[in-house]
């Protein structure tokens, strides 16, 4: 459940990122001072891209609303 949690926390800052990205073409690290080719921001996207396949995998079994078999 840990996992769960990181991965949502990870989800969400990769999600923001995708926003500022499309609003105004800007990108979270950069704002935040950091350098795209560095390792602290390779590194947060390929934990943000594996928290989405994680959530993707574990979906069902985790999620409140499609285990009492509610619509989207």
């Amino acid at each position: 459940m840990k996992f769960h949690k990181l991965a949502f926390v990870l989800l969400a800052v990769g999600g923001l990122n995708w926003l500022l990205q499309g609003l105004f073409n800007k990108d979270l690290f950069v704002l935040l001072g950091m350098d795209m080719a560095g390792w602290v921001a390779r590194v947060v996207y390929i934990l943000v891209g594996l928290s989405a396949v994680s959530e993707i995998v574990s979906h069902k079994g985790l999620c409140k609303m499609c285990d009492k078999g509610a619509a989207m």
